[in-house]
């Protein structure tokens, strides 16, 4: 009896595990299904660019699902999660929250300097015997930091949900006053004349145009939801309604995110064979082999190593087990190569899986995905001194103390879209003297980089919100005890009706009108 009640008892746990992360093992099938899909149609179909691009379609319609639900997450998270916090806890939690992006990013940026320059992957090979593809980004460095700052302010907030603003430095053309020249007349009697002219020199002056481009300006949007989500936890009772709007938003598309779920397994399997049959010259992979090995190497380090080191310091308990809770998360940032789209996955296993509070992760996630960026660092200064290694330059102490500072700083200022690391890139060369248009050298191999660094862009996350958690275990706590928030979900705002007067409830003018013999108590989520 005992051997059958334990087996009953092994196969009910198995059923649970398979129930509990069928999408997490349906996602990984689908990924080597889809690399072997995409080899086989490779090798054997001889596709043309158009009939790849119709292979590709339902990779692209699970793209535009996940993009689809990135605002109104983003919106409603950060505007509930920072008014269910009151402004003393919240500045601690951004606080927290700032230092440790800081932190992690300064030992990924060390921890690639260390490995580049132990490797020394550009030594042993000249820039030209690699193929070039695309063009170089046409930025530079102080009109990119000012942008940046311009973004944080949007001036339409509207605009700001599908554009971004940028500048770019238009040259003056000079007035025909300016470029006069003078003339000089050398004779040599009787025969010749001969005229010399001298044009004076001239100064290039540059002028800056405004223009927008196509994407999410999130880092506008989230300084615009922390500071009316501030505003709506002052107003106390007022607010109620603005945020019992928003956490139900954030429900109702929690819920969107769990439907997109269910197709994400078939979407990855297209996208990652779709991607194989794309790529055209697997040589290059040869020849940057050592490269690719360094900033991989990398990167495995510090998700390995320095990530889970960190969160066991603080937290005490097995990084390991809260890495494999955010399993699902990482498999999509791997296929989909962008942060700010994982993002509704990243909350679904944050809050789910590990049991992050609701409060951090609504505040936390949607900042780092914006500026938290460790793997970026990383492969940016790894590929600055890989190009440095190419052309025979030797950096010293100082340009690598800069590559340092400008790496750390260009990856905050990278959104979190696919292959903004390129432009930034290009920030990072300049810094240091380096041509950018060896940006080109490494763009062949970036597609499948950017995979990986987004990956532990997403995990560099995740951990994030779990040490905020504990750093902020006891003003969550305090707040808990003074405002009696249920924790379970506490943005939930409590209404006590007496059972015997519920029915003096009157549905007036398109509102409930309570008569005020009615007992009704309201607990705020915010004290000030």
């Amino acid at each position: 009896m005992d051997m059958l009640a334990k087996k009953e008892r092994r196969g009910r746990d198995v059923k649970g595990l398979l129930k509990r992360n069928w999408v997490l093992i349906a996602t990984i099938a689908s990924v080597l299904l889809g690399i072997g899909l995409g080899v086989l149609v490779r090798e054997y179909a001889g596709l043309s660019r158009l009939d790849k691009q119709y292979f590709g379609f339902p990779g692209e319609i699970l793209m535009r699902m996940l993009k689809l639900v990135i605002l109104p997450l983003i919106i409603s998270s950060m505007i509930t999660g920072v008014a269910a916090l009151d402004s003393e806890v919240s500045g601690k939690i951004g606080l927290y929250a700032v230092i440790y992006y800081f932190s992690t990013t300064i030992i990924a940026v060390i921890l690639g300097i260390i490995l580049v320059t132990t490797i020394k992957p550009g030594v042993s090979q000249t820039a030209d015997n690699i193929d070039r593809a695309g063009t170089t980004p046409n930025v530079t460095t102080v009109d990119t930091l000012l942008d940046l700052v311009r973004n944080m302010f949007p001036e339409n907030l509207v605009q700001a949900c599908f554009q971004q603003y940028k500048t770019q430095r238009r040259e003056i053309q000079p007035s025909v006053s300016n470029t006069s020249t003078s003339t000089v007349t050398t004779s040599f009697p009787p025969f010749t004349t001969i005229m010399t002219t001298v044009a004076q020199n001239l100064t290039k002056d540059y002028t800056i145009v405004g223009m927008y481009s196509d994407g999410i300006n999130v880092l506008g949007l989230i300084v615009f939801c922390v500071a009316f989500g501030l505003v709506i936890g002052k107003m106390g009772e007022r607010g109620r309604i603005l945020l019992e709007f928003f956490d139900a938003l954030n429900e109702a598309t929690m819920r969107l995110v769990q439907i997109i779920m269910c197709y994400m397994p078939v979407g990855i399997l297209f996208l990652i064979a779709a991607k194989i049959i794309e790529v055209e010259d697997w040589d290059i992979f040869r020849k940057m082999g050592l490269y690719m090995v360094t900033v991989l190497s990398g990167l495995a380090i510090h998700a390995i190593v320095f990530l889970p080191l960190i969160y066991f310091i603080f937290v005490r308990k097995n990084p390991y087990t809260f890495a494999l809770g955010m399993a699902q998360a990482l498999v999509t940032a791997l296929m989909i190569s962008s942060s700010s789209a994982t993002l509704p996955v990243t909350f679904r296993c944050a809050e789910e899986n590990n049991r992050v509070d609701k409060r951090i992760t609504r505040f936390v996630l949607p900042v780092g995905a914006t500026i938290n960026m460790d793997g970026t660092a990383l492969y940016e200064a790894v590929a600055a001194i890989f190009i440095a290694q190419l052309n025979g330059l030797d950096l010293d102490v100082g340009q690598i103390v800069t590559i340092s500072i400008t790496a750390t700083v260009a990856s905050i200022g990278a959104a979190g879209v696919p292959n903004a690391g390129l432009v930034t890139m290009v920030i990072v060369l300049t810094a240091v003297g380096l041509p950018a248009s060896d940006v080109t050298l490494i763009v062949a191999v970036d597609w499948l980089i950017d995979r990986f660094r987004t990956m532990i862009n997403v995990l560099g996350d995740a951990f994030g919100a779990g040490i905020v958690q504990k750093l902020s275990k006891r003003e969550l706590e305090r707040m808990d005890l003074t405002s009696d928030v249920d924790v379970a979900n506490p943005f939930a705002l409590e209404t006590t009706l007496d059972d015997e007067e519920c029915e003096k409830k009157s549905y007036v003018n398109g509102g409930f009108t309570v008569d005020k013999t009615d007992a009704i108590s309201f607990t705020e989520t915010s004290q000030f």
